[in-house]
């Protein structure tokens, strides 16, 4: 679809909302937001011992954020703009399995995640990036392979956002897509440049809350008090109804209340491919466990993962279902989607105003600029931290002191922000929308997953296998999917026919599976043999340097000598302007290695376990048992969702307040004192005004 087509599309939508409203959310709602993430930097930087002008502070928080607001921060960075669209669209296009493949298939990289977690705690917890470990382990050539797979994975993710995010504002209001493309970042980089990691973790906060909120709103509307739908039993009738009038093919019986779906599990396959590849490859990931204290990073992730999937899990099985059951129930407010308008994940959308209103067009813009711009936010602390230690630290001016880190970053954050306009409107230009780009990533993305999993954790992971790995699986994924597309569509190629679900399954599976296996089995035939103690010393405080030099002068690799001169010059450098030289290191007390150990096997044993349940014990049977729902087993569908999302709202929004009651008390008291100083100090003052 072209940027003309699409923009006729837009234009054909009768718009729920005035264009002045599209530009007072983007634009007032992110200057807002950046007026109250500065106002609470201020209050951190005056009431807590850290400040956002230290560069370890910016980047990770100073290393010590406690596993509630973490677990906030990991469900707010992966709730993107599909999360709420693309998860609808699937369940417009597949009925009940949609939602489930959707969330269970991008929950379980996130627990997984908890292993790496464990294990940059233990291998590398002084860390600012995970190229960081890559380029000391591997050297410059991997280092320079693996920025190319980071970097792209911000682009992809970035991409999607502004477009899911754009697409939406244009849908309701029918605002300009291209000011919504440079204006949706804005915002989010005024509160990012000024408050650093901690800013993004606390809006990211904020803006889980207010998500929640707005979902129970939908939830509840839709299935008690809607007059047009208002419960399970009218909306499993509608949904039959519909079934009956266009039956969904590879669903039994045509049914959208049934598990058995061949194009729901096809897509629950891209999907779990894919979404290893936006975690492991991401960086926002790994900044949140860096930011992380040591001892509960696991949890963090544990939690988070598992609260996260109650947001496309629910909302999705109300919004995506509730549009379907409106166009089967003829409701004038709500029209056929196109299958272009069904890729750029207009479903939710269109129901949100078909049942609300402008009420309901208004919630569903908040709620859709929220979860962009609160994923955005780390998409560009992400991206910052790269660019600095790997690019200008690393190659360009290894010497940097602190002031010039710190303001690189500024610089960085600022310049990503462009780049997300400019990457959303050309893919808008050339026809690329938000669901296509989805089920793509994992093609260009995958190849680096298993390689990059086994840098942090595995000694014997070889440089050459896992370097091979990484392109050969790229170019094995790009072939297959360009090869499966011409053989399936008489040897045409474009936007239209590259975006089959087929298609994608070739490119993912390719890509994935030819770097997996290419960096396991060069590893598993010519080990290496990897001291963690090389990894364990970059940026390490300055009293372990004597110790960390010791043991890399081992001759266990010939560059061991150059490496602990490199990670020692590093840290005197990055330190040397600083009073305080540790400021944001991890404290050694908190790195107990008998602790991580245990740590890293209960992250093992969990979420493998958790993976098995999501992705296999429930799902398949459900799958082969060919049932249709009733009434009564559609309702426990719904009600176990939403006491999920309840359970989840907890563990990410009232838990981070109980975990933080102390920080908290000492913040409010500080206050108080300047509140009722104020008038003794001005009185004070009078006689020599």
């Amino acid at each position: 679809m072209s940027a003309a087509n699409a923009t006729s599309m837009a234009s054909n939508v009768a718009t729920v909302l005035p264009q002045g409203a599209g530009y007072g959310v983007v634009v007032g709602i992110g200057l807002f937001f950046s007026a109250f993430m500065l106002c609470l930097t201020w209050i951190q930087a005056r009431y807590t011992s850290f400040s956002p002008t230290n560069s370890e502070e910016f980047t990770s928080a100073s290393r010590s954020v406690k596993p509630g607001l973490i677990a906030s921060g990991i469900v707010s960075a992966w709730t993107w703009a599909a999360t709420l669209l693309q998860s609808s669209a699937v369940a417009y296009k597949y009925g009940i399995s949609g939602p489930w493949w959707y969330a269970s298939g991008a929950t379980i990289q996130v627990l997984l995640f908890a292993q790496l977690a464990a294990k940059l705690k233990l291998n590398a917890p002084n860390a600012h990036t995970w190229l960081e470990i890559v380029g000391k382990r591997w050297g410059t050539v991997a280092h320079l392979v693996f920025l190319f797979f980071g970097l792209a994975t911000n682009i992809v993710v970035s991409s999607m956002l502004i477009l899911g995010g754009s697409a939406t504002v244009t849908e309701l209001t029918g605002m300009n897509t291209i000011a919504a493309c440079f204006l949706i970042p804005l915002g989010v980089a005024i509160y990012v440049i000024a408050g650093g990691m901690r800013a993004t973790l606390l809006c990211d906060y904020t803006h889980t809350t207010v998500l929640f909120i707005i979902i129970f709103i939908f939830t509840f509307t839709i299935y008690a008090t809607s007059e047009k739908i208002g419960s399970p039993t009218r909306m499993h009738e509608l949904l039959s109804l519909a079934a009956s009038q266009a039956p969904v093919s590879g669903n039994a019986h045509g049914s959208y209340l049934t598990m058995r779906s061949k194009n729901g599990l096809i897509f629950g396959v891209i999907n779990i491919i894919g979404n290893f590849a936006t975690v492991f490859n991401d960086q926002a990931y790994w900044q949140r466990a860096i930011a992380s204290k040591p001892a509960s990073c696991v949890k963090a992730y544990l939690l988070g993962g598992l609260a996260w999937f109650s947001i496309p899990f629910t909302f999705a099985t109300t919004m995506g279902l509730a549009a379907v059951a409106l166009v089967a129930a003829q409701d004038p407010d709500m029209r056929v989607l196109s299958a272009a308008e069904v890729s750029a994940g207009l479903p939710a959308p269109s129901a949100a105003a078909a049942l609300l209103g402008k009420g309901g067009a208004t919630i569903m813009l908040i709620l859709l600029f929220l979860a962009v711009t609160s994923a955005t936010s780390a998409e560009l602390i992400a991206v910052s931290s790269i660019l600095t230690y790997d690019v200008y630290k690393k190659y360009v001016n290894p010497e940097a002191t602190e002031h010039q880190i710190l303001r690189m970053s500024h610089y960085m954050v600022a310049l990503f922000a462009i780049v997300m306009g400019l990457c959303g409107l050309i893919f808008f230009y050339i026809g690329v929308s938000m669901g296509w780009l989805y089920t793509f990533m994992g093609v260009i993305l995958g190849s680096a997953v298993v390689p990059i999993a086994l840098c942090v954790t595995w000694s014997k992971a070889n440089r050459i296998g896992c370097i091979t790995g990484a392109v050969a699986g790229f170019a094995a994924g790009i072939i297959a999917w360009l090869v499966t597309t011409s053989s399936l569509n008489g040897g045409t190629i474009n936007v239209v026919t590259s975006g089959g679900d087929l298609e994608m399954l070739a490119g993912n599976l390719a890509s994935i599976g030819v770097g997996g296996i290419v960096a396991v089995v060069t590893s598993w035939l010519r080990p290496d043999n990897f001291d963690f103690e090389i990894t364990r010393a970059i940026n390490s405080p300055h009293h372990h340097h004597a110790e960390a030099t010791e043991v890399e002068a081992e001759p266990v690799e010939p560059t061991k000598e150059k490496e602990a001169s490199d990670a020692k010059r590093d840290t005197e450098s990055a330190s040397a302007s600083d009073d305080v030289p540790d400021v944001g290191k991890t404290d050694e007390n908190e790195l107990d290695p008998v602790g991580l150990k245990k740590a890293f096997r209960f992250a093992v044993w969990s979420s493998v376990v958790l993976l098995v349940v999501l992705i296999l014990l429930i799902p398949l049977p459900l799958f082969f048992a060919q049932t249709v729902y009733g009434v009564g087993g559609f309702t426990a569908w719904i009600v176990i969702g939403i006491i999920w999302a309840f359970g989840a709202a907890f563990t990410v929004v009232i838990y981070p307040l109980y975990e933080s009651r102390t920080a908290l008390y000492e913040v409010f008291t500080g206050v108080t004192k300047d509140v009722f100083r104020v008038p003794r100090r001005a009185k004070a003052q009078e006689p020599t005004a």
